[in-house]
């Protein structure tokens, strides 16, 4: 049993903590940083956080992360903030022992984490020892993915390891103004490759977004904070939940200026409220992936963007929207599709590889979900378009827009495909100009009509009525049942 003297000193050393480095906080609020406790009280519901290990500390310093539990809008989240004024927020064996205690808690008792990230990366004084200690927080994350549901906030420089904590996580979140996410920092850089650069440049908000490094990218920390939470209210605590059921909006409002080329308009106008949050906007633009409440329920929606390469799938628009469809399977959120793509994009010769791994992504992972899946054809669904994005066969419910055009090939391509000796010799076969036969092909074989009568759509419906279809299939595959075969898993194309 600890002696007064003992307590007075673990009090005292907690207060310490608690208090923090008066210099080293004036330094990062002189970076335009908030501190670790700060970002965390923020966060959370006021008075509810619990800390764990406060006291976990080698030598004079405490671990550099702050670990625990509390509520967002009184849900229950686990959470670590690593904090810069200790050593950086390098990783060393006793952060990684209080990560990972928070990640096996979240694992138990069913609950989303939140990883507060500002890191400069790994505590090389701790050699090996820090480098395992990164290890064992990535395999604590690897388990714990698709079981609860993990957010990243990118809030100050966050390289090497901390920059793979950003990755795995599901949802990444960078804060324009201070965050800085890089594989090494500006000085190996340097070193290795003898170019001057920033970080800025390297881990900054503007290129990490246009690679996919980032899923949302927000202007501060205050909105990365608030957009955590709102993401909190869009998903479940754990793959054995539901995400909250919540009625915003009415459920038979119709959609009077759909527009099938009009990407933001068709989010807007599914999504309750027209509020949807975004990933990855500024990769892989031909596809746009967004969170958000439809009829009350959480769903994913996957809108072609014709506006951008008239839709066509390139390998950044297939990845992106694969890794998407896998998180919502992962907490049964349903997918809604809205298709209006030329297919695939025609490739160059160093492209080949990359574009059919990816694509071949997309269609492992619409074929592999097992959460409901809704798919309207909005436009044109031309080859692995209709196929990769929810299909007949990749979807639960099909519908089709009356303009829709469904084929393997666009009337064009069709067109000179099947008359191409006649064009070839400049002729008119059965006297149509090559505009009629065009026309004729998109009217008679590739209409929407025609997909239903073959059974390749269910129904083809009026635009304006789209939103109340999808509210009824969603409801009515709410209580859908379906697995995969027993197995360890899928061998992803990779």
């Amino acid at each position: 049993m600890a002696n007064t003297q003992e307590l007075k000193q673990a009090f005292a050393r907690k207060a310490a903590i608690l208090q923090g480095d008066t210099e080293r906080i004036a330094k990062q609020h002189a970076a335009g940083k908030q501190t670790a406790r700060e970002r965390v009280e923020k966060l959370l519901d006021q008075g509810s956080f619990v800390e764990l290990d406060a006291l976990v500390s080698k030598s004079q310093d405490y671990a550099g992360v702050i670990t625990g539990y509390g509520t967002v809008a009184d849900r229950p989240v686990y959470l670590f903030a690593q904090d810069y004024t200790v050593h950086g927020g390098a990783m060393g064996t006793q952060q990684a022992q209080k990560i990972c205690k928070v990640l096996d808690l979240a694992q138990k008792t069913g609950s989303p984490v939140i990883a507060l990230c500002d890191s400069a990366g790994v505590r090389i004084d701790e050699g090996a020892e820090a480098m395992n200690a990164y290890a064992s927080v990535y395999a604590r994350m690897a388990r714990l993915s698709g079981v609860c549901p993990m957010i990243a906030l990118i809030l100050g420089p966050v390289a090497g390891g901390a920059a793979m904590i950003a990755q795995i996580a599901d949802i990444s979140i960078q804060a324009a103004d201070v965050g800085r996410l890089m594989v090494y920092g500006p000085q190996v850089v340097s070193a290795v490759k003898g170019e001057t650069v920033d970080a800025a440049k390297l881990g900054g908000a503007e290129n990490m977004a246009n690679q996919g490094g980032v899923s949302i990218t927000v202007a501060n920390e205050n909105e990365a904070l608030s957009t955590a939470a709102a993401l909190l209210d869009l998903l479940p605590g754990s793959n054995l939940e539901e995400a909250p059921l919540i009625d915003t909006d009415d459920l038979n409002r119709t959609l009077s200026d759909a527009d099938a080329n009009d990407s933001e308009g068709l989010l807007a106008g599914f999504a309750d409220g027209g509020i949807f949050q975004e990933l990855y906007p500024s990769w892989g633009k031909e596809l746009r992936i967004a969170l958000a409440r439809v009829g009350g329920r959480t769903a994913g929606l996957v809108v072609s963007n014709p506006a951008e390469n008239d839709g066509e799938l390139s390998p950044a628009a297939s990845a992106k929207a694969a890794r998407f469809v896998r998180f919502c399977d992962c907490y049964s959120i349903p997918v809604v599709s809205l298709i209006n793509s030329k297919g695939v994009q025609v490739p160059g010769a160093k492209q080949q590889s990359w574009t059919m791994i990816t694509l071949s992504q997309l269609l492992y992972a619409y074929a592999e979900a097992t959460t409901a899946k809704v798919t309207i054809v909005t436009g044109n669904a031309i080859g692995q378009a209709y196929i990769a994005m929810g299909g007949k066969a990749n979807a639960d419910v099909t519908y089709a827009w009356p303009d829709a055009v469904i084929s393997a090939l666009t009337p064009e391509a069709a067109v000179q495909v099947l008359y191409e000796e006649e064009l070839k010799n400049d002729k008119k076969p059965a006297l149509e100009s090559r505009a009629d036969l065009e026309k004729k092909f998109a009217d008679e074989v590739a209409d929407a009509v025609t997909a239903a009568t073959t059974g390749m759509i269910d129904d083809v419906i009026e635009p304006s009525e789209s939103r109340k279809y999808v509210i009824a299939a969603l409801e009515m595959l709410s209580s859908k049942r379906d697995s995969n075969p027993p197995k360890k898993h899928g061998n992803l194309p990779l």
